[in-house]
């Protein structure tokens, strides 16, 4: 089964960028610029790549304003190259509904609304008085457990589960005493969740997944937490519960942040890093440690607490 194509002056009007060369070039598929072939058109982000530009086999390239005195085919001028790749992508995916004309088997309870256009992939589970937006996407496997509101044009992914209990008990003698949660987990517009994501709907209050959201796969966010809008979290990441997050984080791989918070906009988590205290101000925050030798670690963590001690 053939792709679809475009002209050139096609993907340059999508992009709304500056066309360089023949407008009725045609354009079959995307390439990296280093591996690319006729009729692909590539792009140049990442200057480490310059070196391929003058002898790229793509039809045609994407570049920046400063990089166009450097091509050599045709192309299309962007201020954001990969940006304007970012778009382009999107005319090429061939499945947008990769359920289309098959039966589907899964179960959406009778106190559930789910909109027309929604597109549910098999064995989901969509659990009492949820509710799903326009033109979202549920992919197979996943479930929402109960309460889980969902915005317009929001991705969720294999295998995820929205709307589980929170982890919540209170402690009485030798045992534990399940909290019911009893409150909404609430999915805004323009959402993207990875597979095997978990969020927790909330105990009392509502966890909160704001607009533009993006999550790589297997990350966990517990109850009553609030993540403000376009906010990016890697793979493997976990954030306890009722911290309350302002918008544009951007959480690098295997990071954490501990419960009862308050992290403000605009603040960059490196990977690894366990952030234990509120932040208040926006900037870079990383605290990663070389691997060492168990005896070699011992030796830098008597250092750390004498410097922290001074």
């Amino acid at each position: 089964m053939s792709g679809p194509s475009f002209s050139l002056k096609d993907l340059a009007d999508t992009v709304k960028g500056e066309l360089v060369g023949d407008p009725k070039i045609v354009i079959s598929s995307i390439a990296t610029i280093q591996n690319a072939s006729p009729g692909c058109i590539s792009f140049l982000a990442n200057p480490k790549y310059y070196k391929f530009l003058a002898d790229s086999s793509a039809s045609a390239i994407i570049v920046s304003p400063e990089l166009s005195k450097d091509l050599r085919t045709p192309g299309i001028i962007a201020g954001d190259p990969y940006a304007a790749y970012a778009k382009i992508s999107g005319l090429f995916a061939k499945y947008k509904n990769p359920y289309a004309n098959q039966a589907m088997n899964y179960f959406v309870h009778e106190t559930a609304e789910v909109h027309d256009s929604v597109i549910i992939g098999p064995n989901v589970y969509i659990g009492p008085e949820c509710k799903i937006g326009k033109n979202s996407i549920i992919h197979a496997n996943s479930s929402l457990v109960m309460n889980v509101e969902i915005g317009k044009n929001t991705i969720i992914h294999f295998n995820s589960i929205l709307g589980s209990d929170g982890f919540g008990y209170a402690s009485e003698k030798d045992e534990y005493i399940k909290i019911e949660q009893l409150g909404k987990l609430i999915i805004g517009d323009n959402v993207e969740i990875g597979a095997g994501c978990t969020i927790d709907r909330g105990a009392i209050d509502n966890t909160e997944i704001h607009n533009g959201v993006k999550l790589d796969n297997q990350v966990h966010i517990a109850h009553n937490v609030i993540l403000g809008k376009n906010s990016a979290i890697a793979a493997s990441c976990a954030i306890a519960g009722s911290t309350i997050i302002g918008k544009n984080l951007q959480m690098g791989g295997l990071s954490g942040i501990l419960g009862h918070l308050k992290i403000t906009d605009n603040v960059l988590i490196g990977a690894h890093t366990l952030i234990t205290k509120s932040i208040d101000k926006a900037g870079n925050y990383v605290g990663i440690m070389p691997a060492q030798s168990q005896k070699d670690w011992a030796k830098s963590s008597v250092f750390i607490k004498q410097r922290k001690s001074k």
